[in-house]
């Protein structure tokens, strides 16, 4: 079971260091071993993962719907978290709650913040849509004044400001032609669309966290988002070479794996020392879009990213901060 205050997380594919990846590390109440050289490693590591999801993710988004990647993705994510739940001794008597209706509102948050992210990730150059998933501790931080009378602290108010420049620094020049990219501009709202659910997802993940084993909450969104991966067969779903099958299947064991090289990392250092890698890790989408996908960055999105990654920034040092008052 996961104490409030010391390494807890916000949640799959989001959490409150890690909120691009919706995801729960399965903190527990064993200490924190203090290794962080290992802890570093790890959060490196879990980074690269889950870029290797996304670029899995990427390369199948031209010819398999969006909801039979949600299934796949989730269905072998499932397979890793299971064993390592069980190694853990929470599988399956961790998954016992008193919270049910708690459980299928965070997760459906959460599934459909995935929905979202996959589609955005369809749409857009792979830099541009990972920049986007560093907009949720902004809308995170709107949630917290709108839904629990956080205090609007000037941390949190230049986190949003800078986020929001952000986005529109890097969407205006489309705005601006005539003959708009449709596409784009869809991927453009769904990536928005994931912050702002994320945002949601994380709030309920907070008030889950006080009664709740985190295994049970990362368990019950996956479950949640193949649930919604299986009811998008009547919209049509392909039959997948062998090729698409494989990445189908990378995309949830890269998912999976990089949830928990994230646990172990919060194990071994402390969550703020860990914050600063997870900028770190927009290298990689940035290096794909590059050498795989053969798509140039945008000058807009150079001029967004410092913008984005500070209002990012400023959220969680005003989460700190907050944290260290309690």
């Amino acid at each position: 079971m996961c104490r409030p205050g010391r390494n807890t997380a916000y949640d799959g594919d989001v959490v409150i260091t890690k909120a691009q990846h919706n995801i729960t590390p399965l903190a527990s109440a064993e200490p924190v071993t203090e290794n962080p050289r290992k802890g570093i490693l790890l959060r490196i590591l879990s980074g690269f993962l889950f870029a290797g999801m996304s670029i899995c993710i990427k390369a199948v988004s031209g010819d398999i719907p969006v909801g039979q990647i949600v299934l796949f993705r989730s269905a072998f994510a499932l397979i890793p978290l299971v064993i390592f739940l069980w190694i853990r001794t929470e599988f399956p008597r961790g998954l016992a709650t008193r919270r049910p209706l708690g459980h299928l509102l965070r997760s459906s948050l959460g599934a459909a913040a995935m929905f979202a992210s996959f589609a955005s990730i369809a749409r857009l150059p792979l830099a541009e849509a990972t920049l986007l998933t560093y907009l949720s501790p902004t809308f995170t931080s709107i949630a917290g004044v709108l839904l629990l009378s956080e205090k609007a602290t000037i941390w949190r108010i230049g986190g949003v400001v800078l986020g929001l420049t952000g986005v529109v620094v890097l969407v205006w020049p489309e705005l601006g032609h005539q003959d708009m990219d449709a596409g784009r501009m869809w991927g453009y709202i769904w990536g928005l669309l994931m912050g702002i659910l994320t945002a949601f997802a994380l709030i309920m993940v907070r008030n889950l966290s006080r009664t709740e084993n985190p295994g049970s909450i990362a368990f019950y969104f996956v479950i949640a988002s193949m649930i919604g991966g299986i009811a998008t067969v009547p919209f049509g779903w392909v039959m997948p070479d062998w090729y698409a099958l494989t990445i189908l299947v990378l995309a949830g064991l890269f998912g999976g794996f990089a949830h928990i090289a994230m646990t172990l990392a919060f194990r071994h250092a402390e969550a703020s020392l860990l914050a600063s890698f997870e900028y770190l890790a927009i290298l990689w989408p940035v290096l794909a879009d590059l050498l795989l996908f053969d798509m140039p960055i945008s000058s807009a999105f150079l001029a967004a990213l410092p913008l984005v990654l500070a209002g990012a920034a400023l959220a969680a040092v005003d989460g700190h901060k907050s944290r260290s008052l309690r």
